[in-house]
């Protein structure tokens, strides 16, 4: 089948299996390769992408099911809480292997779009990616840190 994605605001045209997870997708077909394939289920998070500004698990989202959405990766997410999340992390030093980390930031501006100012209870019930190396509280300072310079 023949799909047309609307990806970081350029428009793709993809032949592909209806049933291909969006993931693969974006990675084999598209090259984009910052959303990672961790759990194939869709609970660890490394595979989350936005679609119309609202964070989903790429590796379990049928192509057929993406529609006229706006795709959102890693690579495009330019901005301005884009910005200051990527700035906020490095500052937080919320890095350790980094596997995780472009589908935490996705989560992030997600819930930062939803709610500019959240609570670490917030944060805690909606960041449920999973991060091997355990940096939650450096994620969540992050977090903190991006939603007090995106009014800047």
């Amino acid at each position: 089948m023949q799909y047309n994605l609307r990806v970081n605001g350029r428009l793709y045209t993809v032949v592909v299996d209806s049933q291909k997870p969006l993931l693969w997708v974006l990675r084999e077909e598209l090259d984009l390769n910052g959303s990672k394939f961790s759990c194939g289920i869709g609970v660890c998070g490394a595979c989350t992408v936005l679609l119309d500004g609202v964070a989903h698990s790429s590796c379990t989202l049928a192509v057929d099911s993406v529609g006229e959405s706006e795709i959102t990766t890693i690579e495009g997410l330019d901005s301005g809480i884009g910005k200051s999340l990527k700035e906020a992390w490095i500052e937080e030093k919320v890095s350790q292997c980094g596997y995780c980390q472009p589908g935490q930031i996705m989560k992030a501006a997600s819930l930062l779009s939803l709610n500019p100012n959240p609570t670490d209870e917030e944060i805690n019930a909606y960041m449920t990616n999973i991060c091997r190396c355990g940096t939650y509280q450096r994620i969540r300072a992050a977090i903190k840190r991006a939603a007090l310079s995106i009014g800047d």
